[in-house]
């Protein structure tokens, strides 16, 4: 349910999709009607009105509403096919600083909009190639922004980083190799721009890594202190005569031993991870993958060791109420896994994040699905 309305989720999604093919057939019927008008009112409606200003005592004509441009820069890909399908021409033009929909789309980190580089064939090179009036080419332009509000709701500082660096190697591997290094009119590199834009970004991302780290150890230390305790004092204690444990021939003691090893070599696992984020260099390309792995196999042992802790205090119960009382082991486990339910579901968005970000970014681009050409 969405709050503040009785529709169930699935409703809404289906209303939004709905109204995303009413609004797109909607486009392709006023385009329809437009591209019967000669090229040169075509032309005047896709650059929008013009606008004069006035650069160091010269006068200048610009359009900054240029319709093409616009979709680039807000991601609205569905529109920019429609347009390229009657009209593919269109891929070469650029706005008044000589950049194209691509190169746009690269400097406002617009997914959907690069992809379509994919599926234009060799002349994509020749386009990743084309420099604006600076001489600043696809990477340069991406190394001197930093991406926009979508990345900035990430749940930390290093996971933007690690964004960061994903969309420079992309587009690294896009461009012809003689332009990776090349320099712009200020005679810069686009890593030279991209160490110096992204600077900030990188120190505050080790700030976030070494806050949230010390967190994860305190708790992990907790566990493993419990449970190596609870390792030399089993339930029900041992035989006088033999030394053995009182419920060995019980399923719920191996249980209970099994989870509390578990439960002790995860913790611990956990600790060591947690504190190999303090003595990393925290070097610009640690953000891309090693930082992240880490910080991810931190907290999935964190949770695991919690989980086999929980376990082994269930198994605990079912020792000791073997025969009376069994309703109560049965309570206790219900409660016991519910509120570690809870807890997981809403602790473990900061995992989910990490694994999606490090793992599954890859997928964003080169897309399988055509959507340009069919």
């Amino acid at each position: 349910m969405i709050v503040g309305s009785d529709q169930p989720l699935y409703e809404v999604k289906l209303e939004h999709t709905r109204r995303e093919s009413d609004a797109l057939n909607f486009l392709k019927l006023i385009w329809n009607k437009i591209s019967i008008f000669p090229n040169d009112e075509i032309e005047q409606i896709l650059q929008g009105p013009p606008l004069e200003i006035e650069k160091e005592k010269h006068k200048r004509i610009i359009y900054p509403s240029r319709v093409l441009f616009a979709a680039a820069k807000v991601g609205n890909v569905r529109f920019i096919i429609v347009i390229l399908q009657s009209y593919p021409d269109l891929i070469w033009t650029v706005d008044d600083k000589g950049l194209t929909i691509f190169h746009i789309a690269v400097k406002h980190r617009q997914v959907n909009v690069y992809n379509l580089l994919y599926e234009i064939g060799p002349i994509k090179e020749q386009i990743t190639t084309i420099e604006d009036e600076n001489g600043n080419n696809m990477l340069h332009l991406l190394s001197e922004t930093i991406g926009p509000k979508q990345f900035q709701k990430l749940p930390g500082v290093a996971l933007q980083m690690q964004q960061e660096l994903i969309w420079f190697e992309e587009v690294k591997q896009m461009i012809p190799l003689a332009y990776r290094q090349r320099k712009n009119k200020q005679g810069e590199t686009p890593h030279e721009i991209f160490t110096k834009c992204h600077e900030k970004l990188v120190v505050d991302g080790e700030k976030w890594m070494k806050e949230t780290a010390p967190q994860c150890m305190v708790v992990a230390a907790l566990v493993a202190t419990v449970v190596f305790a609870a390792a030399f004092t089993l339930p029900g204690g041992y035989d006088q005569d033999s030394g053995l444990p009182m419920f060995i021939q019980k399923l719920a003691l191996t249980v209970f031993v099994i989870a509390d090893a578990i439960s002790l070599i995860s913790s611990c696992t956990s600790i060591l991870f947690m504190l190999s984020l303090f003595i990393s260099r925290y070097s610009e390309q640690d953000f891309l993958e090693t930082l992240p792995k880490k910080l991810f196999a931190g907290l999935g042992a964190l949770f695991l060791s919690v989980a086999a802790m929980m376990i082994a205090y269930c198994a605990s119960f079912f020792l000791l109420y073997n025969k009376n009382f069994k309703w109560v082991p049965i309570l206790i486990t219900s409660f016991s896994f519910l509120v570690v339910e809870v807890v997981a579901f809403m602790q473990m968005q900061l995992q989910l994040d990490v694994f999606l970000l490090t793992y599954s970014s890859r997928y964003l681009f080169k897309p399988t699905k055509r959507k340009l050409y069919f």
